[in-house]
């Protein structure tokens, strides 16, 4: 089987400041580990970064890079996209073949945006699905904090798997390569 890891949105403006998601510090650490074991397994490693002209996550914009602290290599895949759902309009998926790929680990920001879009349509397009239950983060929304949202989005997620493929949401260090 072969695998592939997606880091989504892990940017600048969503690690610092005004956006900061819920222990982002946690969870760069755990995606590091995550992204580092992958390396050593020989599995490609992803990094989606969103963009959106007159926000902070504008293409090349501070806000926009890669978080500090986030570990990448050189030979990383990097795919630019400009909505939630990873693969819409995006190389994603030629870059990764179902012929060839048939698992996703999935991590990244925001749980309830980008992260929730890419792995409902990775699970529609065929791909089995590992979310890192502990490596996906967000802020607060008003009604429920990030926490909450966080474990509602496991617990929903885990709860979808389809007839062709499947979501299993675990801890990042239960996850094998």
């Amino acid at each position: 089987m072969t695998t592939a890891l997606l880091i989504i949105d892990v940017q600048q403006a969503l690690c610092s400041g005004e956006y900061e998601c819920f222990e982002i510090g946690r969870v760069i650490n755990t995606i590091n580990d995550l992204s580092a074991r992958a390396r050593k397994a020989g599995v490609p490693v992803v990094l989606i970064q969103h963009e959106e002209a007159g926000s902070p996550l504008a293409h090349e914009a501070a806000g926009w890079q890669l978080a500090d602290g986030l570990e990448t290599m050189p030979k990383d895949h990097r795919v630019r996209k400009t909505t939630g759902d990873s693969f819409y309009q995006t190389n994603l998926q030629k870059l990764l073949p179902k012929e060839d790929f048939e698992r996703l680990v999935i991590c990244g920001l925001q749980t309830d945006y980008c992260v929730n879009a890419t792995v409902r349509q990775a699970l529609k397009l065929g791909y089995d699905v590992v979310l890192a239950g502990d490596a996906h983060s967000t802020v607060d929304n008003g009604n429920l904090t990030a926490e909450d949202i966080i474990a509602e989005h496991n617990k929903d997620l885990a709860h979808l798997t389809g007839s062709v493929a499947r979501i299993d949401v675990v801890p990042a260090k239960d996850i094998h390569f």
